[in-house]
């Protein structure tokens, strides 16, 4: 499909992000700093942006929408809301990690990173000799994975790369932008049901319900 047209949603922060993609380009948009209420709120701005775009659901080739990680509750409700569309109108769902959102359109090498609970951060590097799975790790473990000419990108870019001595850009996209790029790209591929994604540390703890093995 030369030129899909994709609604995307993002609620999987303290926002409430909508596009609208068609001709390859995105025609409308919106992005609300929100930390509750996204429940409430999203139905109605995807109608606002589907409005200011001229597009009808009916016209819609899929659905694309952040899957984290972040809030578990936003996370949810945006993901509930894609099936929900997708299996309405007959047309794909594709979810889309927050991680692969903010490194669209970045420079390569790029360090991708989003705020974790306890001084922690959600990672991945995007570059073809530098890339690592998202994980999430302690904000102190960052240094591990610089490397030559990376770049961050992400929540609290501009005083982590002062820390680590590396530079920072914005995001090239809003998130509900750049999700509705790559779900376009991901179109003519089959792709899986969009699933929160929630990502553990990379040292995991042992589990509580297996004990350890005892040599």
């Amino acid at each position: 499909m030369a030129h899909p047209v994709i609604l995307a949603f993002d609620t999987s922060g303290p926002w409430l992000g909508t596009a609208l993609l068609r001709d390859g380009d995105v025609c409308a948009a919106h992005y609300v700093d929100m930390k509750k209420g996204q429940a409430e709120h999203l139905m109605p701005l995807i109608q606002q942006t589907l409005r200011e775009a001229e597009v009808g659901l009916p016209e819609l080739d899929a659905v694309g929408v952040g899957i984290g990680p972040g809030n578990f509750t936003g996370i949810r409700i945006s993901v509930s809301a894609a099936r929900g569309m997708a299996l309405a109108l007959g047309v794909p769902a594709i979810g889309v990690s927050l991680l692969d959102a903010l490194a669209y359109g970045a420079p390569r090498p790029c360090l991708a990173t989003i705020n974790a609970p306890r001084d922690m951060a959600y990672v991945q590097s995007f570059g073809d000799s530098v890339a690592r799975p998202a994980t999430m790790i302690a904000k102190a473990d960052m240094a591990d994975w610089i490397t030559p000419g990376i770049t961050l990108i992400g929540q609290d870019s501009p005083e982590l790369s002062q820390a680590l001595g590396i530079p920072h850009a914005p995001a090239a996209f809003a998130p509900a932008s750049a999700i509705a790029h790559i779900a376009a790209e991901r179109l003519a591929t089959p792709q899986p049901r969009p699933a929160p994604l929630y990502i553990k540390p990379a040292d995991a703890a042992p589990s509580r319900e297996q004990g350890p093995t005892i040599l």
